[in-house]
């Protein structure tokens, strides 16, 4: 096999391809550090939804990212991170709040769950191609409104159409665009990755 056909090999997601040798353990606990944090600072770029308790926020292009780049135990770890230490009072939340139960809350539970799917199916190539990446993207977008959106109408008292109206209609033209952001940047990657390789 060539070394250029190396990186694209199944099971194999970007993080894989760093170079680790002895030092694997650290390498995995500053990308999950990093993932974190770097979730924690896309939480801050938010814009307030007239009409709605959640705001656009760069963390779920950051979560949906992290997974897919991560894989699926670095992604949950990364996100799960994010989630402890957020619930533990960092205000690295959107607009910089903190704890657990906010309106708010579902979604981060749902970006957990979504990143650990994202990497398990870039694990299995769905990062390689802009179809499988704009896929890959939809599947984990799907996983964070099927927990955050119940939650919010839970956690408001809204009806569950007033929470789809709130918490999922305004966001999809904004997901497409974070989309097609992934579907270049991905795919791009591993080509690159591919001609060093």
């Amino acid at each position: 096999m060539s070394t250029a056909a190396a990186p694209t090999r199944s099971g194999v997601v970007l993080a894989d391809l760093l170079p680790a040798a002895r030092h694997r353990f650290a390498v995995d606990t500053a990308l999950v550090a990093g993932g974190a944090a770097l979730t924690g600072l896309a939480a801050q770029i938010a814009v307030p939804v007239p009409g709605s308790p959640v705001p656009v926020t760069g963390q779920t292009f950051a979560a949906l990212l992290i997974g897919t780049a991560l894989g699926a135990r670095r992604g949950f770890l990364a996100l799960a991170l994010y989630a402890v230490v957020g619930m533990a009072g960092v205000p690295w939340f959107s607009e910089g709040s903190s704890g657990a139960g906010g309106a708010s809350f579902g979604y981060v539970l749902g970006m957990l769950l979504a990143a650990t799917v994202t990497g398990a199916l870039a694990r299995r190539g769905g990062d390689r191609s802009v179809l499988r990446t704009a896929g890959t993207m939809a599947v984990g977008s799907l996983i964070i409104y099927a927990v955050g959106v119940p939650y919010l109408a839970l956690s408001t008292g809204m009806s569950a159409s007033a929470a789809v109206a709130a918490g999922l209609t305004p966001f999809l033209i904004g997901d497409a665009l974070k989309a097609a952001l992934a579907m270049g940047a991905l795919p791009a990657s591993w080509k690159l990755l591919g001609r060093r390789g």
